[in-house]
């Protein structure tokens, strides 16, 4: 049985532990990265409507690079994912974000195996997850529907969302 019926799912069951863990953080923004944590922050924002940016990131064999957008400084900068799976965007985003100026980090993500969870939690001021399990597995295993999209998709979701810059 999965976890989740789809991304979006994954981002509604989410909200909640993320609303804790920003409370009280300064001048939260959700910082999806493009474009399988667009759906997510779509699920979250149905509950908690934080102003939303969109996280590029490049992907390629050396590993992934992530591009932050301008203005993070005095921002709590919550980075979305669809979940974790080895950590390495996850990392990447960290390492940029901070560079940028963020005033805290949170990582939101409806799935974190926690062999990653303890280097991450080096790396953010809190992490998020629903489901935590022991052994890391293949995201699409706790969706049961994996409905990821391209990065067009993800950059015109974002472009329909009244406070979003993609």
């Amino acid at each position: 049985m999965s976890d989740f019926a789809d991304l979006r799912d994954g981002g509604r069951r989410l909200a909640p532990l993320l609303a804790e863990a920003v409370e009280g953080r300064p001048a939260p923004l959700l910082l999806p990265l493009i474009p399988n944590g667009v759906p997510v922050a779509l699920g979250v924002r149905e509950s908690l409507p934080l102003p939303v940016r969109g996280l590029p990131a490049e992907r390629s064999a050396d590993g992934v690079r992530v591009l932050p957008p301008e203005g993070l400084a005095g921002h709590c900068v919550v980075v979305l994912d669809d979940g974790v799976e080895t950590g390495t965007a996850a990392r990447a985003a960290a390492s940029a974000l901070r560079e940028a100026g963020a005033a805290a980090l949170v990582l939101a993500v409806p799935v974190c195996p926690r062999e990653a969870l303890a280097d991450l939690q080096h790396r953010y001021d809190a992490v998020v997850a629903v489901v935590r399990p022991l052994a890391r597995r293949a995201l699409t295993w706790h969706y049961a529907d994996f409905d990821t999209v391209d990065e067009a998709i993800a950059r015109r979701l974002l472009a329909d969302l009244p406070d979003a810059a993609g």
